[in-house]
């Protein structure tokens, strides 16, 4: 129980990680170029990694390298920032709060990860804890937006889970740093066809793509992946619930956003849904009860 507690804390990183990447990439990052955006937050953090880790793709990885890093890279990445392009910030990221529900029913048929009670009580606590912070009833919804943002958090989940199934006992450094580098790739000549020339960088949108690619990236990447790898995908899910929990507070304590009363409430059934969703410690089984020793 405790090692999970550790995987649960480590893997918390991740979402925390992602709820700044909002902030910085709204404040320090060019907005007019999404793919660029999306390719150079990538091609770092996938070279950072494979220095690290030292391999390269074998057999099926090289096919299986391109499938992750276009689901959970290349389409995610861009569909994000569309989604967050036409929607209100509260509506993108409510859409995006359904992911924990999706990943426990795509785990079912991919990695045989029924969903029990417990999760699916945290992740609907959860959801209802995003949503009463969130969702601000704004009318007049993009329907191009509701499907980028809705497309983002099912290409997301099933890369995912995907990822969780394909690298089963492998190296999780070694496939995080191939998909991020294929999705990269895919990525630049698609910006270099459609935005032109990269964009001129200032020291400060360099430090903060340097932060994006690093922390939010790389790191982000690798612990969330390692964590699908020893939890079960709805205990993940539930723990990417911490995002916008991350970008409330970090808006309240930044960028002088106010923290209303329905944020308040909904900030601590958020942290009770990852609870009620926590794993739970297996049960022993029973000992066999000893056997009478018969006197000489």
């Amino acid at each position: 129980m405790e090692a999970n507690a550790r995987w649960v804390a480590l893997t918390a990183v991740a979402p925390v990680a992602w709820g700044t990447n909002y902030y910085v990439t709204h404040e320090f990052l060019p907005t007019d170029r999404p793919l660029y955006g999306a390719a150079l937050r990538a091609l770092p953090a996938g070279l950072v990694l494979l220095a690290l880790a030292r391999r390269r793709p074998r057999g099926v990885w090289w096919w299986r390298s391109a499938v992750l890093g276009l689901l959970n890279v290349s389409v995610f990445f861009v569909l994000v920032y569309a989604a967050s392009q036409l929607l209100p910030t509260s509506v993108a990221s409510t859409v995006m709060a359904v992911s924990p529900l999706t990943m426990m029913l795509i785990a079912w048929p991919l990695v045989a990860e029924r969903p029990g009670a417990a999760p699916l009580t945290g992740a609907a606590v959860g959801l209802a804890g995003v949503c009463l912070m969130l969702f601000t009833g704004a009318g007049g919804v993009s329907v191009p937006g509701m499907l980028a943002s809705g497309g983002a958090m099912l290409v997301s989940a099933f890369g995912h889970i995907l990822t969780k199934r394909w690298n089963a006992g492998g190296a999780v450094l070694a496939s995080t740093a191939w998909q991020l580098t294929a999705g990269a790739l895919f990525l630049l000549p698609v910006a270099a066809a459609v935005e032109g020339p990269p964009p001129a960088l200032s020291a400060s949108a360099l430090l903060a793509f340097a932060y994006v690619s690093v922390v939010a990236t790389a790191l982000a990447f690798t612990v969330w992946f390692a964590g699908l790898r020893r939890l079960p995908a709805g205990t993940v899910g539930l723990i990417g619930l911490l995002n916008p929990v991350t970008g409330v507070l970090l808006g309240t304590a930044l960028a002088a956003d106010a923290l209303t009363v329905r944020q308040a409430c909904g900030l601590p059934l958020v942290l009770l849904g990852v609870v009620l969703g926590r794993p739970r410690r297996a049960r022993p089984a029973a000992r066999p009860a000893p056997a009478a020793c018969n006197a000489p």
